[in-house]
């Protein structure tokens, strides 16, 4: 029993990406720096590409004590050369790329999320597109580039809740994230043929230095709001829970998981409580 118990021990203790090398856009703040911490944490070598040059290179600094780790790249993703050349640099400088976490992305102009709101601007709805929609395209089209003759890897996307429920966000931002799980599910298909994984990831409200921004208060608040509207009760969403599910599907323990949109939501999708609301009007 107690060889039992020391086995168990070190298959927990284990770090899950020992050997594999990572490439996280958005990388340097929020879900992105969380994972790539975590990726770190379990062995990875981590390539953080992000438009947040201060940031970037201050988690190098902070992670790169005892070895190098991680790495920044300075990268806009609705540019295809910086895709292009970040994907470059992990070849160069490991030989391979086994992740892409494409978790660049932005909300839009803030809004009453109605049609008639600013977010229905042209160049809003082309912004957010061109972010959230080409840029992860772009990464899933350089991440195979580069998979396809090593005939493995796993591309990894970053959506929302919204791609599953509807009529609280802009639509810009909205229609976007059902974009990546659309082309999710197509570049599954596509590169299963070459032994390539392709899942995104949609979390319900989470304190991001984005959503932060986005409702304009501090983190307490967000996550008193997220929690008073959840399902799921006496627990709190936070980023780490997101990259223990980048982890998860960057990792060999998920070799057969591809085509899914893994909804962090504590069930809040599931749940319509009008009859449950109107019952309380009608009948009080």
């Amino acid at each position: 029993m107690a060889n039992f118990e020391s086995s168990n021990c070190h298959i927990f203790e284990r770090r899950r990406l020992e050997g594999k090398v990572a490439l996280i856009t958005g990388g340097a703040s929020g879900i992105g720096e969380c994972t790539a911490r975590l990726f770190v944490k379990h062995g990875a070598k981590v390539i953080i590409a992000d438009i947040q040059d201060n940031l970037g290179q201050a988690m190098c600094e902070d992670l790169n004590k005892s070895e190098e780790a991680i790495s920044f790249i300075q990268c806009d993703v609705t540019k295809e050369s910086d895709v292009q050349t970040a994907v470059d640099v992990a070849i160069s400088k490991y030989g391979k790329l086994d992740i892409m976490f494409s978790n660049a992305g932005i909300p839009g102009n803030k809004s009453n999320g109605t049609v008639l709101g600013a977010d229905t601007d042209y160049e809003n709805f082309r912004r957010v597109f061109d972010v959230n929609v080409f840029g992860a395209f772009l990464c899933g089209k350089h991440a195979a580039r580069v998979m396809m003759p090593a005939k493995k890897g796993s591309i990894i996307f970053t959506s929302s809740l919204c791609s599953v429920t509807s009529g609280f966000v802009p639509h810009a931002y909205c229609a976007s994230k059902h974009a990546v799980v659309g082309l999710t599910k197509n570049l599954g298909v596509e590169l299963g043929e070459f032994g390539i994984r392709v899942n995104c990831i949609s979390p319900f409200g989470v304190a991001t230095p984005m959503m932060l921004n986005n409702l304009g208060c501090g983190k307490q608040k967000v996550e008193e709001y997220v929690c008073e509207i959840a399902n799921l009760k006496e627990a709190v969403l936070e980023v780490n829970d997101i990259a223990e599910a980048a982890l998860y599907l960057g990792s060999d323990e998920s070799k057969y998981i591809s085509g899914i949109n893994l909804v962090i939501d504590g069930g809040y999708s599931t749940t319509n409580i009008a009859l449950k609301v109107g019952k309380k009007k009608m009948f009080p």
